[in-house]
């Protein structure tokens, strides 16, 4: 699992069949000091996260049990919305 922040929205009228109905976030990984990671990825919403919300995200064949279509072509999905981290902040 890693963490990141939600900084964009991604809409794809034209995508794989096994993706209709999915919401498609632009997640940015972040380190435990909030600090910017690596570049930005696409993940798949399974929680109602938003745009500033700093979440909890899965990549490779992890991100595929996160949805209930074990079709869908995915690498990456946020699987949780964090509220805080006890005995730590977040930068930024």
């Amino acid at each position: 699992m890693q963490m990141g922040v939600v900084v964009g929205r991604v809409t794809a009228t034209k995508k794989d069949e096994n993706l209709v109905g999915t919401k498609l976030l632009i997640t940015q990984p972040i380190g435990i000091d909030g600090n910017l990671l690596s570049n930005p990825i696409i993940t798949v919403d399974t929680v109602g996260a938003g745009i500033g919300e700093r979440v909890i995200f899965v990549s490779g064949s992890m991100a595929g049990r996160a949805i209930k279509n074990k079709e869908a072509p995915i690498d990456a999905a946020i699987i949780g919305i964090i509220d805080s981290l006890e005995g730590m902040t977040l930068g930024g």
